[in-house]
């Protein structure tokens, strides 16, 4: 980096960690934008003038609202919502909902704030936002998420709409919670509209809207091993999570020829020496989607799988490494661990999943590293197919919806190496995916005035 670019950094997140004290997320995530997009910027002084960086990282609009429920005993609870509309210059906001004890205000602007470049790398119309609540529905009934969903929806609706803000799923927000919402919605509002995707299939949802993230950060990361003569094939891969995106992700991966040997949960992970099959995978989807059980419990099905408790799953020895948890799951010293154990390739499915300094590392060994504003971007670019369909009043197929999907993980990659190819060839995925994202919705708000 050199001195300009340096100075330019440091001063610009010095001011934004200043107004934005405590957000510590937030500060992460803008701070890699900021440092691959700085050259550029510095590159084009128009962008300086009009002051789109600042612009960029200061939402348009943040909601944020109580949600009062009761549970089954008859109790009163209060929980926090939250909607972060960052950024509409390419299109209505679009994002997710995640209900999570950790959520605050600072991931929902990381996520928003990510979101907006994931969008514009799909190449369609969206722009960014995320919501959610600090409600988390694990262990409670049916009955308590739905009067929740609902209550959240009360006070969200007036801010949503199919040509404002499309919300869709997250961590904690599946097809019973987004069914809630749509429904409380649509009694609200009195019509019917496209305006949440993750639905079910009988009422407006895609084919393949589950299985697109996890299958599109399997085509991405086909891309990129493509760049190194590889595939698949033979390929030992090791996977966190054990939700919607690592399901997918294992079984796409299983399907290419790989041997998957992990899952893991917020407690532990387990480790199958013989790899998933298809046997295997759907009953991890039942235990996850159905019986919303614990990813220890695989081992009680499957003996010669062991679990782990209060661990990760990055010390096991593998070719290829796919995080589809949470935010920063893969620290310095997983990093080293995947490093020493000859991983060559990371592919994130979850948001922000790897540490700046665990980022490093893999760049520094000139390991294929994806960020997962673009690997994991399968889910929202499906997401944006579904409004599609909603807005045509039509129903693609399955294979019409894989076709769609695969050519935008491809187009997406290419942008990568176009953007984020260094002298020495090695490909940058974090400074063109960044690079790629920004010069869209940069030009879009220039265009649009300052408003």
């Amino acid at each position: 980096m050199d001195k300009q670019v340096k100075n330019y950094v440091e001063k610009f997140m010095a001011e934004l960690i200043a107004k934005n004290p405590g957000e510590k997320e937030f500060h992460q995530a803008v701070s890699e934008v900021v440092e691959s997009v700085a050259p550029y910027i510095l590159q084009n002084p128009y962008l300086l003038d009009q002051k789109i960086m600042e612009r960029m990282v200061e939402p348009e609009r943040v909601i944020m609202f109580r949600v009062p429920w009761m549970d089954d005993k008859g109790e009163i609870h209060v929980n926090r919502g939250f909607r972060v509309q960052m950024n509409s210059a390419i299109g209505p906001y679009k994002g997710g909902v995640r209900f999570h004890s950790s959520v605050n205000l600072s991931i929902m602007k990381f996520l928003a704030f990510e979101q907006t470049f994931k969008n514009s790398l799909t190449t369609l119309p969206m722009g960014g936002a995320k919501g959610g609540s600090d409600f988390s529905p694990r262990g409670k009934s049916d009955a308590e998420v739905m009067r929740f969903c609902q209550s959240f929806i009360n006070e969200l609706y007036r801010h949503i709409g199919p040509d404002t803000d499309v919300p869709a799923g997250d961590i904690g927000v599946g097809g019973r919670e987004v069914g809630f919402m749509f429904g409380q919605y649509k009694k609200l509002k009195n019509e019917w509209t496209g305006t949440y995707t993750g639905k079910g299939q009988c009422w407006g949802g895609s084919l393949l809207r589950p299985e697109a993230t996890g299958y599109g950060a399997c085509y991405f990361a086909q891309d990129m091993l493509a760049t190194r003569g590889k595939s698949f094939q033979g390929q030992t891969v090791v996977i966190s999570g054990s939700g919607n995106v690592a399901q997918y992700a294992a079984e796409k991966a299983m399907r290419l020829g790989a041997k998957v040997v992990t899952f893991s949960d917020s407690n532990g992970y387990i480790y199958d020496p013989e790899g998933m099959t298809e046997e295997k995978i759907a009953y991890v989807k039942n235990l996850k989607n159905v019986i919303r059980g614990r990813i220890k419990e695989y081992v009680k099905q499957y003996p010669n799988a062991k679990y782990f408790e209060g661990e990760r799953p990055w010390g096991v020895k593998c070719d290829i490494a796919m995080p589809c948890a949470t935010q920063n799951e893969i620290e310095l010293k997983d990093a080293e661990k995947l490093v020493a154990n000859g991983c060559y390739c990371v592919t994130e499915g979850a948001n922000m999943p790897t540490t700046p300094d665990a980022i490093a590392l893999f760049q520094k060994n000139k390991m294929l590293y994806s960020p997962g504003k673009a690997s994991n971007a399968g889910g929202v670019s499906t997401s944006g197919l579904e409004m599609s369909q909603n807005s045509m009043r039509l129903k693609w197929t399955a294979e019409e919806v894989d076709e769609k999907l695969h050519r935008i993980m491809s187009d997406i990659h290419a942008a990568c190496v176009k953007y984020g190819t260094e002298e020495d060839g090695y490909i940058n995925y974090v400074k063109g995916a960044n690079i790629a994202g920004f010069i869209k919705v940069a030009n879009a708000m220039c265009e649009q005035g300052l408003v």
